[in-house]
C-alpha cells in the first residue's frame, strides 16, 4: 500500500497537506504517515529539564495528531499512523522516506503568508533529488477545492 506521509506542525498550512493526504489516500487505497518532528535545539538544557520538556512536547505532538487522526479516521476511513522524531526537520523528513519504503508521496502545505515556508523552501530547491514525488497544497485552498481536486 502507498503511502502519504504529511507532516504535522505548528503552521496553519499543515491543516490543508493533512487533508490533501487523507483524502487522496480515500479515494486510492493508500495510507497516511504524519510525522512530527522535535528540532534538537529545544532540549538544550540540563538532562532532567530536557527530559522533561521532550516528554512535554511528545505529549502536545500526541494531542495534536489525535485531532486529525480522529477526522481522517471517521471523516475519510483512513487509519494514519504517527512517527515522532528528533533533528533537524529537513534531515528527519528525508530519512522517514527512506527508511519506510511504502511512502510513496511527501505532502507539504504551503503557506499564504511571508512565503511558502521553511520546509516547502528547503526541499523544493532539492526536489530533482527526493526519492518521492512531492506534493505541495496551497493553503488558501478551500475544503470544497481540495475536494474537487482529490
Amino acid at each position: 500500500m502507498r503511502k502519504f506521509l504529511v507532516i504535522l506542525d505548528d503552521s496553519r498550512e499543515c491543516l490543508n497537506a493533512m487533508r490533501y493526504a487523507a483524502m487522496r489516500a480515500a479515494k486510492t487505497g493508500g495510507g497516511v504517515t504524519i510525522l512530527s518532528i522535535i528540532p534538537p535545539d529545544e532540549f538544550q538544557h540540563w538532562l532532567g529539564v530536557g527530559n522533561l520538556m521532550r516528554e512535554e512536547a511528545r505529549e502536545r505532538i500526541e494531542a495534536h495528531y489525535e485531532v486529525f487522526a480522529k477526522w481522517m479516521r471517521d471523516r475519510q476511513n483512513v487509519f494514519p499512523e504517527l512517527v515522532v522524531r528528533e533533528g533537524e526537520a529537513v534531515a528527519q523528513i528525508l530519512a522517514q522516506v527512506r527508511e519506510d519504503e511504502a511512502i510513496g508521496v511527501l505532502v507539504l502545505g504551503a503557506s499564504v503568508e511571508n512565503g511558502p515556508g521553511p520546509l516547502v523552501t528547503q526541499l523544493s530547491r532539492g526536489a530533482g533529488g527526493l526519492p518521492v514525488p512531492l506534493t505541495i497544497v496551497p493553503g488558501s485552498l478551500s475544503k470544497d477545492q481540495l475536494e474537487a481536486i482529490t
